[in-house]
């Protein structure tokens, strides 16, 4: 059926018969609910709440928590495989592992539960060569903290000095 507005000469609606709805508002409510159902998924996967600014960088000291991780499980790995030293590597590791705990507190990032580092090589074969490969750890490690100690601001550098401090003393533990 089609009416003639009487408002606008020449212009002609047509109804739906039954609901008294024109097409075209019936053609928007679908175009609609055709957009909202597509854009429905979308907005789950940040289309819409795009930030143009970039994710911030790692934490300059997320290295050292890795580090400390992986010098306790050397010196938990040379234990295992030198029972004789496990009454002096066994503080030493759990010193590592305490600092990496504390430098993960710091920057908020979580430590694998338990903290599980695999070694980069394996223990010597004689207990004075995991203790001399120990101490070239223990030594480079010293490195590594001396510099982030050197670039960290105020106040994660005393935390760092005593990382630092901890690894020379580590270094004479191991003679």
């Amino acid at each position: 059926m089609v009416l003639t507005c009487p408002v606008g000469i020449g212009r002609t609606i047509q109804r739906d018969q039954a609901s008294g709805h024109t097409r075209r508002k019936l053609l928007r409510v679908g175009a609609l609910l055709a957009l909202g159902g597509a854009a429905a998924p979308l907005t789950g996967c940040d289309l819409f709440d795009r930030d143009d600014e970039p994710s911030p960088p790692p934490d300059p000291l997320r290295p050292m928590v890795d580090e400390s991780l992986r010098l306790a499980a050397a010196h938990q790995a040379a234990a295992t495989a030198h029972p004789e030293l496990a009454d002096r590597l066994g503080p030493i590791a759990e010193a590592h592992t305490a600092h990496a705990t504390e430098l993960a507190r710091v920057i908020g990032v979580a430590l694998p539960s338990p903290p599980a580092a695999t070694p980069t090589t394996a223990p010597a074969a004689t207990p004075a060569a995991a203790l001399a490969a120990l101490r070239t750890l223990e030594k480079s490690g010293q490195k590594s903290a001396t510099l982030a100690c050197a670039a960290a601001p105020a106040e994660r550098a005393a935390l760092l000095g005593s990382i630092v401090a901890a690894r020379a003393t580590h270094q004479e533990a191991l003679k």
